[in-house]
C-alpha cells in the first residue's frame, strides 16, 4: 500500500522518469546491494534524462521540420560539392550560440531541404528551440497576421525563436509589403538569433531578387553579418536516389526468387 502511494505521488508530481526508474529498481535483486544515496543518484539521473528527451521531443515537435533529416546521414558522397570539414564544424551548434547565419544555395534536388532539416534537428537536440518554414507559408503567415493584427504578436513569437529556416526563397518575386515583413523579422533576429536561408538562386544574385536597392542593402547586411555560405553544385541527386530505389527492388526480388528445385511457398 505504501509502495502504491508512493509511485501515486511521484505521477502527481510529473516524476514519471524517476517512477519508472524505480519500478526497474524493485525489480531488480541486486539493487539491495547499492547504499540508499547510490539508488537515489540513479533516480535522479533517470528523471533528469526522462525529462530531457521530452524536451527534445516537444522542441522537434515544434520545429515542424519538413523531413526527417540528421547531420549523421548528410550524404557526402554525391559530387555536388559539400564541404565535410565545413558541415561537421557546424555540428556543434556554436554557431547557434554566437547568433550566426547559414545559407544554402544550389539547383533544384541537390538536398538544400535536407541540409536545412538536418541543421534544424541537430540545433533541437543540444536544447534550441527551431522552426523550419517554406519560404509561401512563411510570407502568407506575415500577411496574414498583418491583415488581422496580430503581426506584432507573430513577430515577438518569431523573434524568440532560437533559429528558424526559410527554405527555397525566392522562386517568386518579393513584394513590397514582403520585402518590409522580410526586413522586420530579420532585424528583430539580428545578432541575437540565427537564420537559415535556402535558395536555387546564389547569394550573390539576392539582392535583385528583393527587388528594392535600399531594402535589398538592409536584408542582405542582416543575412551575410556572421554568415556561413554553403553552395551546392552538379547533378540533381534524385534520379541517383530513383536508381538506388529500383537497384534495391530488384535485388530484394532476385532475394526472394526460389533457387531451382525448390517449392514455392
Amino acid at each position: 500500500m505504501v509502495r502504491e502511494q508512493t509511485f501515486e505521488k511521484l505521477y502527481k508530481l510529473k516524476l514519471h522518469g524517476m517512477a519508472q526508474a524505480l519500478q526497474e529498481q524493485l525489480k531488480q535483486p541486486d539493487m539491495a546491494s547499492l547504499s540508499f544515496e547510490e539508488r537515489a543518484a540513479m533516480l535522479v539521473d533517470a528523471q533528469w534524462i526522462w525529462r530531457q528527451n521530452r524536451a527534445m521531443t516537444t522542441r522537434l515537435a515544434q520545429a515542424k521540420l519538413k523531413l526527417a533529416a540528421s547531420m549523421e546521414e548528410i550524404n557526402y558522397r554525391h559530387p555536388r560539392q559539400l564541404d565535410r570539414a565545413q558541415v561537421k564544424g557546424l555540428a556543434d551548434c556554436e554557431w547557434v550560440r554566437q547568433h550566426q547565419n547559414i545559407t544554402i544555395t544550389g539547383a533544384a534536388g541537390l538536398g538544400k531541404t535536407w541540409l536545412c532539416c538536418a541543421f534544424l534537428q541537430k540545433a533541437c537536440r543540444e536544447g534550441f528551440s527551431a522552426r523550419y518554414f517554406s519560404a509561401p507559408k512563411f510570407f502568407r503567415q506575415l500577411t496574414v497576421a498583418y491583415a488581422d493584427g496580430s503581426f506584432d504578436k507573430l513577430l515577438s513569437k518569431l523573434a524568440r525563436v532560437d533559429v528558424i529556416a526559410i527554405d527555397d526563397w525566392g522562386l517568386t518575386a518579393l513584394g513590397d509589403m514582403e520585402r518590409r515583413h522580410l526586413l522586420e523579422v530579420l532585424d528583430d533576429r539580428n545578432e541575437c538569433r540565427s537564420t537559415i536561408l535556402t535558395s536555387q538562386f546564389t547569394v550573390d544574385d539576392w539582392h535583385d531578387l528583393i527587388g528594392n536597392p535600399t531594402l535589398g542593402d538592409a536584408i542582405m547586411e542582416r543575412i551575410l553579418s556572421h554568415n556561413h555560405r554553403i553552395q551546392l553544385k552538379g547533378e540533381t541527386m534524385r534520379p541517383v536516389e530513383r536508381m538506388n530505389a529500383g537497384k534495391s527492388a530488384s535485388q530484394r526480388q532476385n532475394t526472394a526468387k526460389p533457387s531451382s528445385g525448390e517449392e514455392e511457398l
